[in-house]
């Protein structure tokens, strides 16, 4: 059942790269990556901006998860902790190129603090299993933390200390300093969102939505 799940995102995946003709290029990618990393400018004085890149698996579940948290700003899939620029998806899943599938939110902690999004995030996926989350297995899918400033790591580490109460096996999550981030091609943007029907969005994503209302009702926006 796992086998043929991993099998289904990767079938369904292919259907969408082949009807998509606009899929953006390396020197596009590569702009996009320069605008992602400029420094955040806030233009209200009441906001206070951070970012924090997470994986935890498929960058679909994890997008799906933290778009939906109020305060949240933005949540970008891409690719990160990797040695080759501008990596594409078809790279990064062989897992030669060292990169894992990442997430990166954009939030105020003013509204949303970082000990709530990692609470989020070690409630949200299995951190106890090496390289993998359900089906999808390989080092891209590597559960992990990457900190954007120095107050950010050693809230993750208490993160993952009090997660493993909660857990019998040890926690696996890598927790480093956050390195080159690389977007994501358009077709993985925003794609629980556009896809939601989907087998695999069915199978995989709507069970931790389902989760993340039951225990976090109090965190949604609210539509």
């Amino acid at each position: 059942m796992l086998h043929a799940l991993g099998l289904v995102r990767h079938l369904f995946l292919a259907t969408v790269f082949l009807a998509c003709w606009n899929v953006t290029t390396n020197a596009q990618q590569e702009t996009m990556h320069q605008q992602t990393n400029r420094p955040l400018e806030n233009s209200e004085p009441s906001i206070s901006l951070e970012t924090l890149t997470l994986g935890a698996g498929c960058f679909w579940c994890v997008e799906a998860v933290f778009e939906g948290l109020e305060g949240v700003h933005s949540a970008v899939s891409g690719y990160m902790g990797g040695q080759i620029k501008n990596p594409g998806y078809r790279e990064v899943c062989t897992g030669r190129t060292g990169h894992a599938e990442v997430v990166q939110v954009v939030y105020d902690s003013k509204i949303i603090s970082t000990e709530t999004l990692l609470e989020v995030f070690f409630s949200t996926h299995d951190p106890t299993t090496l390289n993998r989350q359900g089906a999808d297995a390989g080092t891209q899918y590597r559960s992990a933390i990457y900190f954007h400033t120095d107050e950010q790591k050693p809230h993750a580490m208490k993160a993952l200390e009090k997660a493993q109460s909660n857990w019998q096996a040890s926690i696996v999550t890598e927790i480093t300093a956050a390195s080159e981030f690389y977007i994501a091609e358009d077709y993985h943007q925003a794609y629980y969102e556009l896809n939601g029907e989907a087998p695999y969005c069915r199978a995989v994503i709507l069970p931790k939505m389902q989760k993340l209302r039951s225990g976090f009702q109090h965190l949604l926006k609210i539509n």
